[in-house]
């Protein structure tokens, strides 16, 4: 792998890292983590649809799917893949941009042309594809950076290998399976692409770095102990760089600028100790890698301030600005020998490595094409250009707001044609929604303007742009950014459920905070903040990363009322929970359901939340929550005695563990719903519930499901009922429950007057068990439901208890 400034090469052994790669199904939701490559090849977990040829691997700009798919590469090549692939296709979606509407190939000079040449026979290579196309794994990185005027609509939807085609039609019948059906097809896009269900066999979503992953990550890029101890210690103490980091690109960014300052300065790097952006981070880089074009002696002596480092490049910058912005507004990731002629840059300033070059694409051979080195930094240069270049008046520079769109409302900025929405790849009419949903490009050009343009970087800015222009672009973007989001917030759908105001927001709301973030300035976030008139906003399935919660918080600490934070089914890790600490005081209503959260970020959370005790509802179900994590939530429960519903599900809490919340549940006379669904209590934590439910004033409904709880358990559970009278709902579905734990639960039933549902869904009982329960029910009016569904009932047994309505076994 080329380093960012070209001047050595670092290998891809020694700087990939796994991230955390989850299995997902259609809509998204999580089926489990993936341990390593080897997994996305494998037929046994995942699957979908047995019939799709594609696993789709999606993720957020910078999280690492093209480096997954190089190391997958080196796999293969090195014989450590497990995989039967003995032919390996890398393209690069983006590289279809460089073809004319005129432009054809056949199948084969596609392959061997564009990819690599076999040494010898070529036709009895391509014989053996076509015959066994199972032998070929191919793999297309960045389905989202494609971008072509070509009209797909107009071709046939088959094709034939032999016959010339445009470019675009054998790579659209390639992910189809209408070419070399068979064939081995890893696909990846940023996080909002939509691809046909009927092609896909498996989802993977990346994640990016967990808090381990960082540790393990920081040990690798510097071995020397020292250094490696310097560099977390310094990253322990800036949960907001750490949030950063949670991104392997810009982590890669920061950790190389670290690594340049440690060894430039003899071992006196420093990383920054207040909040950083993201607009920090890429200017720094920036700054590195200008000072590198100075003789050794004069970085060591570091003669040149920040501005005037900038000074020294602006023609350099102003030129790379002209070449992204050009192709960022037409949507084009690869650049022509006459662009970047057109920019005026010179040799030298390629030899900085923003810009690489590419070898030959297209059917002209000769021709140098280039490109930035990743998305972002393409983004960075043309907001640059924007707020740098005078001749740029209001309606160019807020040009990629427009994606700002409300709900339901179509961007009137055209960012992808939906030249793959047809027939050939599932889709149906040129028509329909764009299937190109994803625009980070425009986003990220948005945000590094608004940081570009914040007051704390005037000084450095104006030796570069006159204070007047820096001033009329500032005002307009302001005027432009709050009038955006007072617009957005207004057109939300507002339902009133329980005493809240709630709003749905979108991502759209997440890029909007991303972006006055950028800004820095309290001023601009209490105008934020003034915004929102509801107070409870939802922001579940967004795809928030940990430092979208620095965003986050850096408007709501200016929200002075009391709000529910609904941020379920994310990516925030205990970094995010971190950088929530300023919203604690407010927020009554936490749900960080299915975050990657430990024990580490539960203990922030109780730290926290028992200093304002006002919190009423905690939802942590499906983290990485183990014993020690659960006693911190006791002691939440303990102390905050508002707090009425509690959600720990599906986390790694065994007896010990759950013997801390039972007590804690059993000293509460607020709580009425605690979920424990797919822990491991057993039956030592089942114990400690019946001894909290007997006699408890206020808990109604509680799950104990797929915990592993035994008859012993069960029965505990059934004598603590006969002296409740708040339960009205019990789950114990996925148990190890038999006939006689259900007699003890039918005895308990003649007693218990107020239980209103009992799931023993998938446990052991027979018809013997059923029958007892029956029974009891002739002396309980008060149920309603006995779900039986999944035991050991076959259905002829069942018909025995077809009048009685309230057991359901079917």
């Amino acid at each position: 792998m080329m380093c960012y400034a070209q001047k050595e090469d670092l290998l891809l052994e020694e700087t990939y890292m796994d991230t955390l790669m989850e299995v997902v199904d259609f809509n998204n939701e999580n089926l489990g983590s993936l341990g390593g490559l080897d997994c996305l090849l494998d037929h046994s977990t995942g699957i979908l649809n047995e019939h799709g040829e594609t696993v789709f691997v999606f993720g957020d700009a910078g999280v690492g799917k093209s480096m997954l798919l190089q190391r997958l590469q080196s796999l293969w090549a090195s014989g450590r893949l497990a995989s039967a692939a003995k032919f390996f296709f890398h393209f690069r979606c983006r590289m279809f941009s460089c073809f004319k509407e005129s432009d054809t190939l056949c199948l084969q000079d596609l392959l061997f042309k564009h990819f690599c040449y076999p040494e010898q026979d070529p036709e009895e290579v391509f014989s053996f594809l076509l015959r066994f196309p199972h032998t070929a794994l191919f793999t297309f990185d960045g389905l989202d950076e494609l971008h072509s005027d070509f009209d797909l609509s107009r071709v046939p939807d088959s094709c034939c290998p032999w016959e010339p085609a445009h470019p675009l039609v054998l790579l659209a019948n390639l992910l189809s399976g209408r070419l070399l059906k068979g064939a081995g097809k890893l696909l990846t896009a940023r996080t909002g692409v939509e691809v046909p269900r009927q092609l896909l066999r498996k989802k993977v979503l990346l994640r990016g770095f967990s808090p381990g992953h960082l540790r393990a990550y920081a040990r690798r890029m510097f071995p020397e102990r020292t250094a490696h101890e310097h560099l977390l210690q310094q990253l322990d103490a800036n949960p907001n760089l750490c949030s950063l980091c949670a991104v392997p690109l810009f982590c890669w960014i920061i950790f190389r600028c670290f690594q340049h300052f440690h060894t430039a300065f003899e071992g006196s790097s420093q990383l920054p100790d207040c909040a950083v952006t993201l607009t920090d981070v890429f200017l720094l880089v920036t700054e590195v890698h200008l000072n590198r074009t100075q003789p050794s002696s004069l970085v060591q002596r570091n003669t040149r301030s920040p501005a005037e480092t900038l000074r020294a490049g602006w023609r350099t910058l102003h030129a790379l600005g002209q070449v992204a912005h050009r192709g960022t507004d037409r949507s084009l990731f690869v650049f022509g020998q006459e662009e970047v002629q057109a920019s005026k840059l010179q040799e030298g300033d390629l030899q900085l490595g923003f810009l690489r070059a590419l070898s030959d694409v297209g059917p002209e051979q000769g021709q140098q094409s280039y490109e930035f080195f990743h998305l972002t930094l393409q983004s960075f240069f043309t907001a640059f250009f924007l707020v740098a270049d005078d001749k740029v008046g209001t309606r160019e520079l807020l040009r990629f707001f427009r994606e700002w769109t409300s709900p339901g409302e179509t961007p009137s900025t055209f960012c992808y044609p939906s030249f793959f929405s047809f027939q050939c790849l599932g889709g149906g009419s040129r028509l329909g929604p764009d299937p190109f949903r994803n625009k980070d490009h425009f986003q990220f050009t948005n945000l590094f303007l608004c940081g570009l343009l914040a007051k704390a970087r005037q000084k450095l800015l104006q030796q570069l742009v006159p204070k007047a222009t820096l001033r009329r672009k500032r005002k307009a973007l302001w005027a432009h950014l709050f009038a955006s989001l007072r617009s957005y917030l207004k057109s939300l759908p507002r339902v009133q459920s329980g005493g809240f105001s709630q709003v749905h927001a979108m991502p759209t709301f997440l890029w909007m905070l991303r972006c006055i973030y950028e800004t820095q300035s309290q001023k601009v976030g209490r105008l934020a903040a003034k915004g929102i008139s509801a107070n409870y906003l939802k922001l579940a399935f967004c795809n928030a990363c940990s430092a979208d919660c620095s965003a986050l918080s850096f408007v709501l600490h200016h929200f002075h009322r009391q709000l529910a934070l609904d941020l379920d089914n994310n990516n925030l890790n205990d970094y995010g929970v971190q950088e929530l600490q300023p919203c604690f005081s407010r927020l009554t209503v936490i749900r960080l359901s299915v975050n990657q959260i430990t024990d580490t970020g539960v203990k922030v959370l109780c730290e926290e939340l028992t200093k304002y005790k006002i919190v009423t509802f905690l939802g942590l179900y499906n983290n990485q929550i183990t014993d020690i994590g659960a006693k911190y939530v006791a002691q939440i429960l303990d102390e905050c005695r508002g707090l009425t519903h509690l959600k720990l599900g599906k986390n790694r809490i065994t007896g010990e563990g759950g013997k801390c919340v039972a007590l804690a549940v059993k000293n509460s006379t607020s709580i009425v719903d605690v979920g424990m669904w797919g822990n491991q209590i057993g039956d030592e934590g089942a114990k400690a519930f019946a001894e909290a439910l007997r006699d408890h004033p206020s808990l109604s409904n509680l799950s104990l499901a797929f915990n592993g709880i035994s008859p012993e358990g069960g029965k505990s559970l059934a004598q603590a009922l006969k002296q409740n009278t708040t339960l009205t709902i019990f789950w114990l579905t996925k148990n190890e429950l038999n006939d006689e734990a259900a007699e003890c639960f039918a005895e308990m039933l003649k007693v218990n007057q107020t239980l209103r549902h009992l799931w023993l869904i998938q446990n052991h009982i027979t018809v013997k068990g059923t029958a007892q329960l029956a029974e009891a029910l002739q002396k309980n009016s008060t149920i309603t439901e006995i779900c039986l569904n999944g035991n050991l009932i076959n259905q002829e047994e069942a018909k025995v208890f077809e009048n009685e309505k309230r057991i359901i076994c079917f």
